[in-house]
């Protein structure tokens, strides 16, 4: 039997971490989640790297909230490799108004893959998690071994919480049949293919948008929520994707690992950046009564960095791109 041979990794053991076992350039690799920001990206760096056997399907082909649905694919596709970039995501606003939604969807996509992914034998999986499954209050920069050492965020726990079940679903799977499923944390994520909807976005495709319409219209001021003092990390998109594909090729750990700059910026410091990327001429406007949020939020990228991999794209150049992405793909206030 295929997992009777594969020893169990130990949680956190880095002498199993780094390995030699590269995906074949003609393996079958399904990227979950192919038209996303992260999916998307991810597909650019197989391609770009030369692997030629990409597996995607669209929701309507397939669903991956249906079990059965899941469960036929995999069947009948039998993937070598699994990049497992599918969920509901979303910013604050989206969070706080349909938590059921969001812990509803993540835990069913993850649970099918993830389980249908052990059934049929799948050499490997790569989970995507996502920062805020730290704790509010985390010491930074956030740490790995920060995990479930305190209350989350309450804005988005709906969504963290299922991002913990799905990194919790990989480690039980490991432990149990020895299979290889690794989980990644990245941080605030930004590219092409990103969401610019107003309602529903993070914070900086959100910038980029208010920017961008504000130099159309000529409006005399943006107005950013907060003081503009608290700093976040931004990591390029293609460069989480670059990240994704080094750690399928070279690690094998159930020890999740954190993806970043390790550099944060202020809010101010990023719509300053932003209204000069827009070529934007007016004034930026802080409202005071509205609130900042965690004062800073960074991850600890030291691991990541001793198994050979750093980012590479500052956010000056990342923002000009998405912005270049943007204006190319934003026609009468909508995206085409």
């Amino acid at each position: 039997m295929f997992f009777a041979k594969k020893m169990v990794l130990k949680y956190g053991n880095i002498m199993n971490s780094q390995v030699s076992n590269r995906m074949d350039k003609q393996a079958k690799i399904y990227v979950a989640g192919h038209r996303g920001l992260v999916g998307s990206a991810i597909v650019r760096a197989l391609e770009k790297e030369g692997y030629t056997n990409l597996l995607t399907v669209t929701r309507q082909e397939v669903d991956l909230l249906e079990q059965r649905a899941v469960a036929d694919f995999f069947a009948n596709e039998k993937p070598d490799y699994v990049f497992l970039a599918a969920a509901k995501v979303g910013g604050i606003l989206a969070n706080s108004t349909d938590p059921a939604d969001f812990i509803y969807e993540n835990l069913m996509i993850e649970t099918n893959i993830i389980h249908n992914a052990w059934r049929n034998k799948v050499q490997k999986l790569l989970f995507l998690g996502s920062s805020c499954i730290y704790p509010q209050m985390a010491e930074q920069p956030i740490k790995e071994e920060s995990l479930l050492t305190g209350p989350l965020e309450p804005t988005n726990d709906a969504y963290a919480i299922a991002k913990i079940a799905g990194i919790k679903l990989c480690q039980a799977y490991n432990q149990q049949y020895g299979t290889k499923y690794i989980s990644v944390m990245p941080t605030n994520l930004y590219g092409p293919n990103d969401n610019f909807n107003l309602q529903t976005s993070h914070v900086l495709p959100a910038l980029i948008r208010k920017f961008h319409e504000a130099k159309v219209s000529q409006a005399p001021f943006v107005t950013i929520w907060g003081t503009g003092t608290p700093v976040r990390e931004f990591l390029y998109v293609d460069d989480l994707a670059d990240a994704c594909v080094y750690l399928m090729n070279h690690y094998e750990d159930s020890k999740i690992i954190n993806i970043g700059t390790g550099v944060g910026i202020t809010i101010r410091e990023l719509a300053t950046t932003i209204k000069e990327v827009t070529g934007y001429q007016g004034d930026i406007c802080f409202d005071l009564s509205k609130p900042d949020g965690t004062p800073v939020k960074i991850n600890d990228v030291t691991y990541i960095n001793s198994l050979g991999w750093t980012a590479k794209t500052n956010v000056h150049i990342g923002i000009q791109a998405t912005y270049e992405w943007f204006c190319q793909n934003y026609k009468n206030g909508v995206l085409v």
